[in-house]
This record gives C-alpha cells, sequence and structure tokens, in this order.
C-alpha cells in the first residue's frame, strides 16, 4: 500500500473531484459531472501534469459505494495510461451547495477502500501479459479539515487491513485448480493465520467419520484430495461472559465439476469459483483478527472437490447425518448444501448463537436478482442487519422468502429429503429450505447465496474481470456491529 500525506510535489498525475451544480476551475458540461465519471486533460508536454476529472454526481446523493467505486475506477484509469503518481485534490463545501449524508472520515475510508480495490490484479499465472505497474496516491490535509494527519494514518491503515482482506478473498477465488485443491486450501488457511491470536482445527479423515461428517465424505469421494472442515476459533473480548458466538460457514467447493451429474459446456473455468464463500469468510477472519476486533466468532469451512471417478457419489445415493435426517442424493451437482448441513451441525454443538452461511449456491439466485445483488433467507434481524450494512458498503443483498408451501418439493420416495427440488422453478428457495432442515432450534440463522456476486464475468471501470471479494467485508462488518453494539 503506497498512499502518503502532503507530498503532492511528486505526483506526476492530479486527481480533481467536482460535483453536479457546483463550480470548478475545468470547463465541464454538468454531464461530465455525472458520478463516476472520468476525464483527462493532458499536459501540452512532457514537463507538463496530466489531470483526471472525476465526476461525483450531486454531493448531497453522495453515498459510499459511488465514492468507492469513483476511487477504483481512477486508479484503474491510471494504470492504463503507465502512470505511476496521482495526487487527489478534494473538492471541499465551501460554497455551501448541497451537503453530503456521509461525513469527512467515511469517505475518506470509501476513497481509500475503492483506489486500493482498483489496483487490484491477479498476475499469478500470467507471463508476458503480467501488468506489475505500481501506483501511489497522495493526500492533501488541507482537504480534509476536519480530520488530523493522526485521523488520516488510522483511516488508512483501516482501509489497508478492509481491502487486504478483500484482496485475499479474491486471490483465493481467482486460483486455478491444480494449484488450490481441498487439502492446499487448508494449507493456505493454516499459514495465513499461524501467527494469529486464534485457534485452528482441522477435521479431516478419521476425525470426520468420527463426528460423522458425511456430507463431506459423500462429496469428497470422487477427488484424490481429502475433504475437511476448518475451525477457526477467535476470542477478542474480555469475557465471555455475555458475548454472543457467532458461527461464519463458508462453502468451499475448489471445483465443482458437478460429481457424476457432469457440468458441461464451451468453458466451465468458474467452476473453480465454488469455494467462494469459504474465500469471503477468510478474508473476514482476516480483517477482525488484523483489526483486533473485539468480538467472538468462530469460522467453519467445508472444502472438497465434486469430481467424477470410480468413488464418487451416485445419484440416488443416501447419506445419512447424525441429527436423523436422510438424504437421497438426486442430483450430484447439488452438494454444496450437503457439506453445509454438516457444518450446521457442528456450530450447533459448539453451542452458537447466531450463524450466517454463506455459499455459491445456485444459478437460480442470478436468475433472480441479476449479478450485483445476492439472496438472503432466514431470522428477520440478522437480515435487516446485513442488508444495512450492505448498503453501506457496496455489498447488497436482498431478502429472499422461505416458501413453505415448497418443501414438498424436497419429499423423497425412500428418504426424509432429497438435497434438490423437482421443479425447475425457485431453485434458490428450496436450497434455502434444504439448510433449514439442519439449524437447531437454539440458533438464530440466515443463508446467503452468492452465486451471482462472486465475479465479474468481464472488466468494469472499477475492476478487472474475475472475483470480487464479495463478502468478506460484510460478514465483518456484521460481527463487529454485533458487539459494538451489545
Amino acid at each position: 500500500m503506497n498512499i502518503t500525506i502532503d507530498e503532492a510535489s511528486l505526483a506526476e498525475t492530479s486527481i480533481y473531484v467536482v460535483y453536479e451544480g457546483e463550480e470548478s476551475h475545468f470547463r465541464l458540461k454538468e454531464s461530465r459531472k455525472h458520478s463516476m465519471t472520468l476525464t483527462w486533460f493532458y499536459g501540452r508536454s512532457d514537463q507538463e501534469a496530466d489531470d483526471l476529472v472525476v465526476g461525483m454526481g450531486q454531493r448531497s446523493n453522495l453515498t459510499l459505494e459511488q465514492v468507492r467505486r469513483t476511487g477504483a475506477s481512477a486508479a484503474r484509469a491510471l494504470l492504463k495510461e503507465n502512470k505511476s503518481s496521482a495526487v487527489l485534490i478534494r473538492a471541499t463545501n465551501g460554497d455551501g451547495r448541497g451537503s453530503s449524508r456521509i461525513s469527512e472520515e467515511e469517505e475518506l475510508q470509501a476513497w481509500v477502500e475503492g483506489w486500493m480495490y482498483g489496483l487490484y490484479q491477479f498476475n499469478k499465472h500470467r507471463g508476458v501479459t503480467a501488468n506489475l505497474q505500481a501506483l501511489s496516491l497522495n493526500l492533501r490535509q488541507e482537504d480534509w479539515q476536519g480530520l488530523s494527519r493522526k485521523d488520516l494514518e488510522a483511516i488508512i491503515q483501516t482501509a489497508g487491513i478492509r481491502i487486504e482482506g478483500t484482496q485475499l478473498t479474491r486471490d483465493l477465488v481467482n486460483e486455478s485448480p491444480e494449484t488450490l485443491n481441498p487439502e492446499a486450501f487448508v494449507a493456505v488457511v493454516e499459514d495465513r493465520f499461524k501467527k494469529a491470536p486464534v485457534q485452528l482445527h482441522v477435521y479431516r479423515g478419521q476425525e470426520l467419520h468420527d463426528r460423522q461428517m458425511n456430507g463431506l465424505i459423500a462429496v469428497g469421494a470422487g477427488s484424490k484430495y481429502e475433504p475437511a472442515l476448518i475451525e477457526i476459533s477467535y476470542n477478542g473480548v474480555d469475557s465471555e461472559k455475555g458475548s454472543p458466538h457467532i458461527v461464519l460457514i463458508g462453502k468451499g467447493v475448489t471445483f465443482d465439476m458437478g460429481g457424476m451429474n457432469v457440468k458441461i459446456g464451451r468453458d466451465i473455468s468458474d467452476a473453480r469459483m465454488d469455494m467462494g464463500g469459504a474465500a469471503a469468510v477468510v478474508g473476514a477472519m482476516d480483517i477482525l483478527v488484523s483489526q483486533k476486533a473485539p468480538v467472538r466468532v468462530t469460522a467453519l469451512i467445508a472444502v472438497a472437490d465434486n469430481l467424477s471417478g470410480p468413488d464418487a457419489m451416485l445419484p440416488s445415493s443416501v447419506v445419512h447425518y447424525p441429527n436423523g435426517l436422510s438424504v437421497q442424493v438426486a442430483n450430484t451437482d447439488g452438494e454444496g448444501r450437503l457439506i453445509i448441513a454438516d457444518a450446521l451441525l457442528h456450530a450447533a454443538n459448539l453451542g452458537a448463537d447466531k450463524v450466517i452461511d454463506i455459499a455459491t449456491l445456485t444459478g437460480n439466485v442470478g436468475a433472480a436478482l441479476g449479478l450485483e445483488i445476492a439472496g438472503i433467507w432466514g431470522d428477520q434481524q440478522i437480515t435487516a442487519d446485513l442488508v444495512e450494512i450492505g448498503e453501506r458498503n457496496g455489498e447488497r443483498l436482498w431478502p429472499m422468502p422461505l416458501m413453505d408451501e415448497y418443501e414438498s418439493d424436497l419429499r423423497s420416495d425412500y428418504a426424509d429429503l432429497k438435497n434438490v427440488g423437482t421443479s425447475t422453478l425457485a431453485g434458490a428457495i428450496t436450497a434455502a429450505l434444504f439448510i433449514r432442515h439442519f439449524v437447531a432450534d437454539s440458533m438464530k440463522w440466515v443463508h446467503i447465496d452468492m452465486a451471482g456476486t462472486v465475479q465479474y464475468k468481464r472488466e468494469f471501470p472499477h475492476s478487472a474481470a474475475g472475483a470480487t471479494g464479495y463478502g468478506a467485508r460484510l460478514l465483518a462488518d456484521y460481527v463487529e456491529k454485533q458487539f459494538l453494539h451489545a
């Protein structure tokens, strides 16, 4: 992270922030001041600096996500112009035209988060096309009149921690399957948290059998890499008395070939991204631990490959769970819910008070909501809190119904449940209904289906194509909020 304060003389490019309806020394049409609109003014010689003018829309309508995406877009625009340094020149509200709904502190953190988000590139497997260009940003303290230099430094540090966790999530989701298999995923997590103040245990091999984690055993049977349940416990509170125990559950299918119900398609490279929920939980834990957050939280990450092979589970197989439920595997491509079931039962054994499971579970949720917003089911208060947080940090959620009338779709002729519904409709809802069967009465629970939001399928002004990092900040912010307002 190369962000400095009051070293503007070193910058080769100036970034000017402008608002609709407000004066600036650039002759711009109002349309060039619309939110996230970028305009270059190039110097007349190599000795004259270039200017990038970024439109923010109306000051009174400014949102944190607009600031983040504008900062990200500016960073990416400078990278494409091969710039190495820039100074941000913020338009203060000196003329009194409209007041912003967000504070200086919030705006600065959002800008820095966006800037660092926009700089992200996944170059690990690139050769001649790798772009390793460095780009620094200078902030002028005079532009942030309500903040001291110490304040600026603290905000930059906080933003850096949050984006580092987000970029960790993006790296995991973007990684290729020959590099990130279930066993490698475990190794990455162990290495990341080896010096952290957490308790980490990996259930695998005989321990999975002893604890009857039969969903993981069944799903992972077709792979040469053994499945696992990773448990990371972090307790940053002074006393456990009165502290709610929050459990975050992530689906970590490092490659989803569909099992014996093999996926087909011209390009199924994004089958490697079916561990987006697990990656989000890892990123969230990284943020919370790095911030030394005063929280009590456990991550349960269910990791497996879903491949075809001589030992793979078969359609019509029955999986028996220790809560007495038996599940007919009507389709082996409905594997995520089978391993989330194991994690939910384990969460109950740990005495969880609140549980959030997050998964790239169904393509159906994308058909319903598109690629910019995830679906959420379950407890109304947890849902409301997460929706509010998502509106502020850009990782948005839309509440979806648990339709009891659709339970009949999960009825099996020879087991207690089927893992997928009989209908082609409402697949995301029936998946949530299936998962609900494994939630203990003692726990408050929500399920997030983030299959649509895990990646951008093409490049955007504010982001490279590939993993979005969705969920890391959302989960971390929720956990922290529960303890701040306890």
